[in-house]
């Protein structure tokens, strides 16, 4: 089970987390939620300020956000017309046996602990209901990118998601993977401030955010792909992993 601690350090920072971090594809919501019907009952569960519940909704689907950090569920909320997150976590979901169609989480599912998080999804879920993580990671195939990566001390990358996450316990089917590319256009001061809404940074002493910030500036002033670059396109793969509930 990861860290509670950097599971919950985002809310300091829910405005920027919101504002900065990276969109899912429609092409990636569309693919996890493949074969429900419009309006199905979608729980987005460690929903943050709401990325991907807004996401699902812009496909039809009725969308029920949990959410433990009352910081980010209050920039859910703000963010997001007609929706109000309900708190919870993973282990302990406030809602009704079998009262969804599907439960997404984006980003959050490296947080939670996986054996209970299990149990709790398949209650929540009805029978043939899909379950889907989806993360958006950098693409570190980009030497700029891995560059980036090593300094904001970020770690996580595609290759790992696909061999950790194989198996969602005797409850679920085999997991099904998808794959998408996109791309996000920052500043250079966008992107620092975007890493500055990850767990590390936000749990770090001062003088190793210091130390970060003093690398990430040096890396844009002198790397020969980012020097001179009003704006830089960070190269992102959105993994899906789809099962479904036995």
């Amino acid at each position: 089970m990861a860290d509670h601690t950097q599971a919950l350090s985002f809310g300091m920072a829910a405005a920027d987390y919101d504002r900065f971090r990276p969109r899912y594809p429609i092409e990636a919501v569309r693919w996890a939620l493949d074969g429900l019907e419009d309006s199905a009952r979608i729980v987005d569960l460690g929903a943050g300020t709401g990325i991907l519940t807004r996401g699902v909704l812009a496909l039809g689907h009725r969308v029920t956000p949990v959410e433990p950090d009352p910081e980010m569920r209050a920039r859910l909320d703000a963010a997001t017309p007609g929706s109000t997150a309900l708190a919870g976590g993973a282990e302990s979901v406030p809602l009704p046996d079998g009262s969804a169609d599907a439960v997404v989480v984006g980003q959050a599912y490296h947080w939670f602990d996986r054996k209970r998080a299990h149990a709790e999804i398949a209650r929540v879920l009805r029978p043939g209901g899909t379950f889907a993580p989806i993360w958006n990671l950098r693409d570190d195939q980009v030497g700029w990118v891995a560059e980036l990566g090593r300094i904001a001390r970020l770690g996580d990358n595609a290759g790992d998601v696909i061999e950790k996450y194989t198996d969602f316990g005797s409850d679920f089917g085999a997991i099904e993977l998808g794959e998408f590319t996109h791309r996000a256009t920052l500043t250079p001061d966008e992107m620092v401030a975007m890493l500055h809404t990850r767990s590390y940074w936000l749990t770090a002493p001062a003088e190793q955010r210091a130390a970060i910030d003093e690398e990430l500036r040096a890396l844009f002033a002198t790397h020969p792909d980012l020097v001179g670059r009003a704006t830089v396109d960070l190269p992102y793969r959105t993994i899906v992993l789809r099962a479904r509930r036995r």
